[in-house]
């Protein structure tokens, strides 16, 4: 038996990087999928975001592991979309019993040059995206009468200042502020809500021009590499790495979406290899 063996996870930004990981690593405990993503580009997202075909690569490897997965393409930021998705999923697949409330973008700006679009759409898909995610899902896992579990993916910013990302730091602050209160909220059903800290993750997020500029604006852009940029991505960390990799997050997710964690709730969990000692 897995970990999670006959239930049903719902997973937000499952298209690629940290959401691909965990629907995986969900499915490979014996859980099936409801998975979503924006599969598009938002304007002020400085680097490629996931595609269609991202998705049904996802879809691959999920059936790939014999588990069964129900995908569709919305942006967190419309809740009719998110609902009627995880509608349908749960319509297909008979129950909901976790949520990995994933989603988020980056980009990058000092407090005072930050534009209002950049501002506002790191809120509504990192923030208000992560509220519409569990708010769909709410009702679904009530329904099932049988407790369940709700990770958000917060940061090592959501616990700590990071300059030139002020607008992410207030998003990722603000999810746990909408953890813990859904923690006190949903107790009664037994429904238990953590959220999870990475610090650095080899995703594209961080591997990208954008990001690489803002890490090394001393260099020519074709100086710009993953190994020249390592040691100093390391310089965040206590441990000698440079970033985590997905599945080390996709790990504590399933910790937490398992009953290994029966009566954990309402904990801020970082993987971090040690940045917030510093």
């Amino acid at each position: 038996m897995g970990r999670v063996e006959g239930k049903v996870a719902f997973v937000s930004g499952a298209a690629r990087g940290q959401g691909r990981s965990h629907a995986l690593r969900l499915a490979q405990e014996g859980a099936d999928i409801i998975a979503v993503d924006i599969c598009g580009q938002i304007g002020s997202v400085p680097y490629a975001m996931s595609t269609p075909d991202d998705l049904a690569e996802t879809i691959r490897q999920i059936e790939g592991l014999d588990r069964r997965i129900v995908a569709t393409q919305a942006d967190v930021r419309d809740f009719g979309a998110v609902k009627a998705a995880v509608d349908k999923g749960v319509a297909e697949l008979g129950r909901l019993d976790i949520v990995s409330a994933n989603a988020g973008i980056f980009s990058f700006g000092t407090m005072e040059e930050l534009s209002d679009e950049l501002f506002d759409d790191m809120i509504a898909v990192n923030l208000t995206g992560v509220w519409k995610t569990v708010k769909a899902a709410i009702p679904h896992i009530k329904a099932g009468g049988r407790g369940g579990s709700i990770i958000l993916t917060s940061s090592t910013a959501g616990l700590e200042a990071i300059p030139n990302i002020g607008h992410y730091v207030a998003a990722k602050h603000g999810v746990v502020g909408l953890m813990r209160t859904l923690a006190l909220e949903l107790a009664p059903d037994f429904i238990r809500v953590n959220s999870v800290h990475p610090t650095s993750v080899n995703t594209d997020m961080i591997q990208n021009a954008a990001t690489y500029e803002l890490f090394a604006p001393d260099l020519a852009p074709e100086e710009r590499t993953a190994e020249v940029l390592a040691p100093r991505f390391q310089t965040m960390n206590t441990l000698p790495i440079p970033w985590v990799e997905p599945v080390d997050i996709s790990n504590a997710v399933l910790w937490l979406a398992s009953d290994e964690s029966r009566y954990v709730t309402g904990i801020t969990l970082p993987v971090d290899a040690g940045e917030l000692l510093k």
